[in-house]
């Protein structure tokens, strides 16, 4: 059999080659600021209803998210990577129940790679994870959660708590984050086999080291971060709140402004009358379930999504997001 190839065949696509290589070196001239603009084109409509503080210093917050992409956990993640093109995150927060149903067993068990790795590969994405312990961790190798640290480019959990500090865009305003383990202060894990660890864990060295975290910082901002909610409207409104009854005092004491839990699958913001701090539920990463309201809800919403904060010197803007790309809720906290 013998192939014909004209010269103007050849010419032709040599000639679409050459367009294709122009115009992949016009796109990457044309700097981050203006890819982004492209890529808005043919992102998610509804992402346009997102509040854009242009001097605000961002980041995500999600948790409960760990199966492999199920129960739309892909689709949020497609929804937070859309996200950073209009709000770009400086780093992600997860509030823990990392890796479903048992936390992992070792640094290199394939559910990092496919609950984790591969599910938020996203450019946008590619930024430091502050990550704090679930219970579901606690069933499985803790270490190995935090070992993880230093074998990842972006997983940060170098201990069971720990604070990182940050410096807002105005090169003035500092953030001190403050990062707890929850789990021995849930009373009743100490007689359920399955959350064994929790008996090596020191809650009073744990309590005396956020006091003194709290009384020390000289930041603008101090947002505390852990797995267990200290008030709820989901499924856990009737349980004993024995996280509560460890932490908020040393909250009120020093006026936290902002606290952010999982643990219930929802996204909630919850604000007692009388009580100084803001409380965030952001734990509908992946499975849902059903949610109700209570005297301090101010809102509540059972559907997969994750919240956007934006810190400002003055004030902090949260946005819920859901996996869609709608905004289904946003509340201006004043500093």
């Amino acid at each position: 059999m013998i192939i014909k190839i004209s010269i103007s065949m050849i010419y032709q696509r040599l000639l679409k080659l050459s367009n294709l290589i122009i115009a992949c070196l016009l796109f990457s001239s044309l700097g981050v600021q203006a890819q982004r603009k492209y890529y808005n084109k043919n992102e998610n409509k509804n992402l346009k209803e997102l509040q854009v503080e242009e001097d605000g210093y961002h980041f995500y917050v999600i948790g409960d998210w760990g199966r492999n992409g199920h129960f739309k956990q892909a689709e949020v993640a497609d929804i937070m990577q859309q996200a950073g093109f209009i709000l770009e995150p400086e780093f992600i927060i997860s509030v823990g129940d990392n890796f479903y149903p048992d936390g992992i067993a070792s640094i290199d068990d394939p559910f990092l790679k496919s609950s984790y790795e591969d599910i938020y590969y996203g450019s946008n994405l590619f930024c430091p994870w502050y990550v704090v312990l679930g219970n579901h961790g606690y069933r499985g190798n803790v270490q190995a959660q935090i070992d993880y640290t230093h074998k990842s480019q972006r997983w940060k959990m170098p201990a069971h708590y720990y604070e990182v500090e940050k410096t807002l865009e105005d090169d003035q305003t500092k953030a001190k984050f403050i990062f707890l383990d929850t789990n021995p202060f849930e009373d009743d894990y100490y007689q359920a086999e399955k959350y064994a660890q929790v008996k090596t864990q020191d809650t009073l060295k744990q309590k005396k080291w956020l006091e003194k975290t709290l009384k020390n910082s000289t930041a603008d901002w101090n947002i505390v971060i852990g797995h267990h909610p200290l008030y709820t409207s989901g499924k856990r409104v009737d349980d004993e709140p024995y996280v509560r009854n460890h932490l908020e005092e040393v909250f009120e004491k020093y006026k936290v402004p902002v606290y952010f839990a999982g643990h219930e699958h929802d996204i909630q913001h919850l604000k007692p009358a009388g009580v100084y701090t803001h409380h965030f539920v952001s734990g509908a990463g992946s499975e849902v379930r059903p949610t109700g309201i209570s005297d301090f809800t101010k809102f509540s919403r059972s559907e997969q999504g994750f919240l956007i904060i934006s810190l400002l010197s003055s004030k902090m803007l949260i946005q819920a997001v859901n996996w869609k790309g709608e905004v289904t809720y946003k509340v201006e906290i004043p500093k």
